[in-house]
């Protein structure tokens, strides 16, 4: 067994490290959300916080890790009788991000339930981690099918398993633990809501405090065993100290003034429902605890509001997480009494538990946003033409009309385009190719049912063999990489019309998280193209490209093209089930080398020839109109719209035309 690195060697993230033992002294704050560039201790942290668990009692034998002084009734192991039981460590439970539904909830045998009627279970990773820590690194990027399983067990505290009539209950109470890279895509608002605690790591700038990371790191990896007893004494203090913090938690007021302070700082950063109130009570009565008081303080206050808000205000998915201190020491002050300490705000900063301000001012979204020209360009900014010109902000995003791919694909789960999936409505049986995950009953009986006689069936059962087993197939929808290829050149430069596009664009990127799309940016001006963002699930990292995307040059459309097939060559080898809506933005104008347009008419077919949906996004405005953009969409085999077109009250019926255009191809 691989001996974890010491909890009490990591070095530096106090907030990630409070957080854990927060949770770990009070299990119904509800869990921690880590979020963080790669490579910041936060799989490490996490896994080295079960062995600072204390032991639990169980009920011997049972699966399911009955408490032994109160079993649970409806146990499938049981019924239990109330005893003293046996001591083991707390769990720690990792589910993988492509586990299937069966590993997560357990699975029944669908042979024997119908033939004998047993209801022989096979427990899941829920019942594994009941009364323990369920770990899920890269949470971000789990399906959402297993999302939905993971929001009803912690909602109700029990998995249900259903198969066919067939039913199994079992308690499933745990501590929620799941780390994140934000570039790798966000988390649905749902599953973000059900962590009590989230904190943001990043790796220290300090030369003394890497090296010191480094020293551990390499003395823990040449001899583990004895790099952890070195930290032995320091484990078991902390352990102790969860133990007391424990005992002590019942005892802890929570005053009337701390809960006036705790509704006016959810009231005052406007986040929804009201779980935000009751995790930061939560959370403040645990930092009592910890801090060895029984009274509730304004300092805990404040630093459970760090904990607990910044990735409850998230207005959409572009906002970044964190909480305006300024404004939180104000409700603070505001709704302090006399006998409660006012939070300090020069001492109680980011190093409280929180995150740093997200600033109000200096980010993308304040000072001046209009673009200029480079310097030496002179006063006035250029329509078209060679000259560089910076970076406009996008227009307001709005609801854009749903754009699908045409067919039934059988890519990962989403909500874009329809597919074959594990989830859906059924729409017919097929034999089983690898495990049975959905058990089509009527098939499944039809195809036993002529040979019972032959099988000697004497009893009331049903005699089926596994070559009767039928798989429900379903139809649902699925995610796909929607591909914009930009046009930056100097004929899209004039500023009102930039800004549009990247309204449009950005607009585009919403739907796309929304609909749970994988997103890639290619963009063309100059001489050449390039690939600003490969694709990715992070919709969040294709906004910050495009918010920082000059134009200006030529207008090399062929190339910006022929940039696009190569990703989706590339992408196609990766992920071949996973099928691509190609989005144009462009005026339709080529400039550059011999015959641009009809160089960019012959890349255009490229994608025709491969059968890749597309939509072309015509920018061309004024009172004469080329005619382009419409132009290059007929090489693509796709459709073109207009920016209002685009929008969603403007172009009822776009996908039927999209698949209408498709099919007369």
């Amino acid at each position: 067994m691989t001996t974890p690195f010491p909890f009490t060697a990591v070095v530096g993230q106090d907030d990630l490290r409070l957080a854990l033992l927060l949770n770990a002294v009070s299990p119904a704050v509800g869990g921690v959300l880590v979020r963080g560039e790669k490579g910041t201790a936060k799989s490490t942290a996490v896994r080295a916080l079960s062995a600072l668990l204390p032991e639990v009692a169980v009920v011997p034998g049972c699966r399911f890790s009955c408490d032994p002084a109160a079993p649970d009734p409806s146990c499938p192991d049981g019924p239990h009788e109330p005893g003293s039981g046996t001591r083991r460590p707390s769990r720690m439970v990792e589910l993988p991000v492509g586990a299937s539904e069966d590993r997560l909830v357990g699975a029944l045998d669908i042979e024997r339930a119908l033939a004998e009627g047993v209801k022989a279970f096979e427990p899941g990773l829920l019942a594994d981690a009941h009364r323990g820590i369920l770990y899920v690194d890269e949470v971000n990027l789990l399906h959402d099918h297993l999302v939905d399983l993971l929001l009803d067990a912690a909602a109700m505290g029990a998995s249900y398993v259903e198969r066919e009539g067939v039913s199994v209950r079992h308690a499933a109470r745990f501590l929620l633990v799941g780390t994140m890279n934000p570039e790798e895509g966000e988390l649905r608002p749902q599953l973000l809501d059900r962590f009590g605690l989230t904190v943001e790591v990043a790796a220290s700038r300090e030369p003394d405090q890497r090296v010191e990371v480094v020293r551990r790191r390499l003395a823990y990896d040449d001899d583990p065993g004895g790099f952890s007893a070195r930290w032995a004494d320091e484990e078991a203090s902390v352990r102790q100290r969860i133990v007391a913090a424990r005992e002590l938690l019942p005892s802890v007021r929570l005053g009337d003034g701390a809960l006036r302070q705790i509704a006016a700082t959810c009231a005052a950063f406007e986040v929804d429902g009201m779980r935000a109130d009751i995790v930061m009570a939560r959370t403040a009565t645990a930092l009592a605890a910890w801090a060895g008081r029984t009274e509730v303080l304004a300092e805990d206050v404040r630093r459970a509001a760090l904990l607990a808000l910044p990735h409850r205000r998230r207005r959409n998915p572009f906002d970044a997480p964190g909480l305006d201190e300024d404004k939180l020491d104000e409700t603070l002050e505001e709704f302090s009494e006399g006998d409660d300490p006012d939070p300090d705000p020069d001492g109680g900063g980011p190093g409280g538990g929180g995150q740093p301000p997200s600033g109000d001012s200096d980010g993308p979204q304040g000072g001046d946003t209009d673009a200029r020209p480079e310097a030496g360009e002179g006063g006035q900014p250029q329509a078209s033409g060679a000259a560089e010109q910076s970076a406009v902000r996008a227009s307001e995003p709005f609801r854009t009309k749903v754009l699908s791919v045409p067919g039934i694909g059988e890519g990962a789960a989403g909500r874009r385009s329809r597919a074959r999936t594990e989830h859906g409505r059924t729409t017919g049986a097929r034999r089983p190719q690898g495990a049975l995950t959905k058990l089509h009953l009527a098939a499944t009986v039809q195809a036993a049912a002529p040979h019972q006689r032959a099988r000697g069936r004497s009893g009331r059962g049903l005699v089926v063999r596994r070559d009767d087993l039928r798989q429900a197939t379903r139809e649902g929808r699925e995610g796909n990489l929607v591909l914009f290829v930009v046009d930056a050149s100097g004929s899209m430069a004039a500023r009102q019309r930039m800004s549009a596009v990247k309204g449009a664009v950005l607009s585009l990127l919403l739907d796309a998280y929304q609909r749970r799309d994988k997103v890639g940016l290619v963009t063309f001006r100059g001489s050449a193209a390039d690939v600003a963002l490969p694709p990715t699930s992070s919709v969040d990292a294709a906004a910050v490209r495009l918010e920082s995307l000059p134009t200006g040059g030529r207008t090399p459309l062929a190339a910006g093209l022929l940039k696009a097939h190569d990703v989706l060559r590339v992408e196609r080898l990766r992920d071949p089930a996973r099928r691509a809506l190609l989005v144009v933005v462009t005026d339709g104008r080529a400039t550059g080398g011999p015959e641009p347009v009809a160089l960019a008419g012959r890349a255009a077919r490229l994608f025709a020839a491969d059968g890749v949906a597309s939509v072309v996004v015509d920018c061309e405005s004024g009172p004469v109109r080329l005619g382009l953009a419409r132009q290059l969409a007929g090489e693509l085999g796709g459709t073109a719209v207009t920016l209002d077109e685009l929008r969603a009250d403007s172009i009822a019926g776009l996908v039927r035309e999209v698949q209408g255009n498709r099919r007369a191809a």
